[in-house]
């Protein structure tokens, strides 16, 4: 038998590795982005082979917005731990706000591919599908995602994207799923905008009233949604417009995202 060899003297045990992990966890659950990546690069440097120390550096990085690196270190963890599904969902949503909607896809079905039980709850599938023009498949996702969710005027936004693509503006309308009590500002004029009952104004007056820090966010909803609503009429210009509004707010959320990754199609687009 082999002698045990003994780690080289100042070097981290994999015992070692763990603890920091761990510190690098509490840090970044408690908002102290330095530090947790500070602690993270040991833990990586410390236990290379351990996937764990690439998945808590990659949500470090995801957090910070610098999604290539986080892309890298879910792909070393995804080496070393391929059947780690919610590796597949991190890395996917990191994928799309790349712009890489095809990779997205690929992630996340295969996270569901593992845990299909959470298909219901995967409304960003259903956001990929629509860039990819998988626009069938983007409005059984949403369908299911209104069982689990059932007062969200998002959900049933992006249903009715997905169904002007394939069938028409008033195909869509018509087949608008219903909603009461989603209490987000401007959401409920936003859905009265889609019904055709309401207009671009009214979703704004609403975001403008919400009142304190609620209005940055309520306007930044209010600029993509009329973007995108403007983009489903055939009016390019006003999408391109409110859309870009959308994409110069600081959003920290996915849908955030969401409002730069289509400005930056509708840009691309616009200069071909």
């Amino acid at each position: 038998m082999l002698a045990r060899q003994s780690p080289a003297a100042g070097m981290p045990t994999p015992s070692e590795a763990d603890s920091l992990i761990n510190k690098a966890q509490a840090a970044y659950n408690r908002g102290d982005a330095q530090i947790a990546l500070e602690l993270a690069n040991k833990a990586v440097a410390a236990g290379p082979s351990n996937p764990q120390g690439y998945w808590v550096r990659g949500r470090i990085y995801a957090a910070q917005a610098d999604h290539a690196k986080a892309i890298a270190d879910y792909d070393k963890a995804l080496q070393l731990q391929p059947r780690g599904a919610e590796l597949y969902h991190l890395r996917g949503c990191e994928r799309f706000k790349v712009g890489d909607v095809t990779g997205s896809l690929e992630d996340f079905d295969k996270f569901l591919h593992f845990v299909p039980k959470q298909a219901p709850q995967h409304w960003q599938r259903g956001i990929s599908c629509y860039y990819a023009g998988r626009f069938e498949e983007g409005r059984k996702q949403f369908e299911l995602h209104q069982t689990v969710n059932p007062a969200d005027v998002e959900n049933a936004v992006w249903h009715f994207l997905c169904v002007a693509k394939l069938e028409g503006a008033e195909k869509a309308r018509a087949s608008l799923i219903p909603i009461k009590g989603d209490r987000r500002v401007p959401m409920m004029e936003i859905y009265e905008l889609f019904a055709g009952r309401g207009k671009p104004e009214q979703a704004f007056d609403a975001a403008k009233a919400a009142g304190g820090s609620k209005t940055s966010d309520a306007l930044f909803y209010a600029n993509l949604y009329v973007g995108l609503y403007y983009e489903a009429m055939g009016d390019e210009k006003k999408a391109v417009e409110y859309l870009n509004k959308a994409a110069a707010f600081e959003a920290p959320h996915y849908m955030g995202d969401v409002a730069r990754v289509h400005a930056a199609l509708l840009n691309k687009r616009k200069v071909k």
